[in-house]
């Protein structure tokens, strides 16, 4: 198997992270991975910021979490509670992903894309990673205009995804692919 394979293989889900920051170095390897995504028509929707405020990501983690409390369906908000109450699994580091919507109505796969080049490439520098999307909580309340002011997303830019990355405290095995889920059409 290839290295970038063995990549893909072993990758999963980190939800628990040390509190040690990632170099700027690898920060900048991750990001420039990312934006050497592909993109439907080259439109490359998107914008890259990279996270190290330990403070701004406390906050959008409380925002986040009171956003998520005050739902109807509770579901998630006690699963989040079940597993240590953060949402962000004390990540020291995340990569948020803006993307501009309006001009072009697939950024939010084009969004996916980039998140996936971005896990990949943290994974293969042995950076510990997770794809999350409860990061959007911190925008879907009253402060979700000054989050986007906070972190200078563009005029006409929404949240689109997250990635935490971080070096992992505690690792788990990858999950187990579901052989059955592939099709070959000769």
């Amino acid at each position: 198997m290839n290295e970038t394979l063995k990549v893909i293989a072993n990758r999963y889900s980190c939800r628990d992270f040390k509190n040690e920051m990632i170099p700027n170095d690898l920060l900048q390897a991750i990001a420039e991975a990312g934006i050497q995504a592909p993109s439907a028509m080259n439109r490359q929707p998107w914008r890259v910021i990279v996270v190290k405020d330990k403070e701004l990501i406390q906050d959008m983690e409380a925002e986040g979490l009171s956003n998520l409390a005050n739902m109807e369906d509770k579901s998630t908000y006690h699963r989040i509670m079940e597993r240590g109450g953060k949402l962000f699994y004390n990540a020291p580091c995340m990569i948020l992903v803006p993307i501009n919507q309006a001009q072009y109505e697939a950024a939010l796969l084009d969004c996916g894309i980039l998140c996936q080049n971005i896990t990949l490439a943290a994974s293969s520098l042995g950076i510990a990673n997770v794809i999350c999307g409860l990061t959007r909580l911190a925008f879907s309340g009253q402060r979700g205009e000054e989050f986007s002011k906070r972190l200078g997303f563009p005029e006409g830019y929404v949240f689109g995804c997250s990635v935490l990355l971080g070096y992992a405290n505690t690792t788990k095995a990858p999950h187990t692919p579901d052989q059955d889920k592939i099709t070959i059409i000769d």
